[in-house]
């Protein structure tokens, strides 16, 4: 950690000197910070394919039944990750980022209800292919499935997306 942050006293310190060196290379601790994040992501969304096709529960957190916020839930759980277990709350987490920043793990936030102006889906990004955004989510409907955020539906209702991890 002290190592963290002399080195981000230093690169502060260059830059604000008017260092005109340009450099393209990413520092070793922001590799290993992006590399463990992505194999998070992977895990998370690798568990959360494991419930593909489970039939929709409200408040459902198992292969029995599972809602939307169950499945974020216990996926990021799963990797020691605590989340909000509702969909609005868990929308407070994170930071939101631009829809073309969007990587597999973020989140997908959605006002499925219009009659009431809040959050009420959330969809897990299983796959961002060449700006297709493809998420993993609870319908009422359907249960567990993927889906494309190119859907008219999906876009329609479409709020923000979060990064978490």
């Amino acid at each position: 950690m002290k190592k963290l942050i002399l080195l981000i006293f230093l690169s502060t310190f260059l830059i604000s000197c008017g260092s005109s060196r340009k450099t393209t290379s990413t520092t070793a601790v922001e590799k290993t910070s992006n590399n463990s994040n992505s194999k998070k992501s992977d895990a998370i969304v690798k568990y959360a394919k494991t419930f593909n096709g489970t039939k929709y529960k409200f408040g459902g957190t198992t292969k029995k039944g599972m809602d939307c916020s169950g499945l974020v839930y216990i996926s990021y759980q799963k990797e020691g990750i605590t989340m909000p277990r509702v969909s609005r709350d868990m929308a407070s987490k994170g930071k939101k980022i631009s829809l073309s920043k969007t990587n597999k793990g973020d989140l997908l936030f959605f006002k499925t209800n219009k009659n009431k102006n809040t959050i009420n889906h959330v969809g897990l990004v299983v796959e961002n292919k060449k700006g297709e955004i493809f998420f993993i989510h609870a319908t009422s409907s359907l249960g567990v499935i993927i889906s494309s955020l190119e859907e008219r539906y999906w876009k329609n209702v479409f709020v923000e997306v979060r990064r978490v991890i």
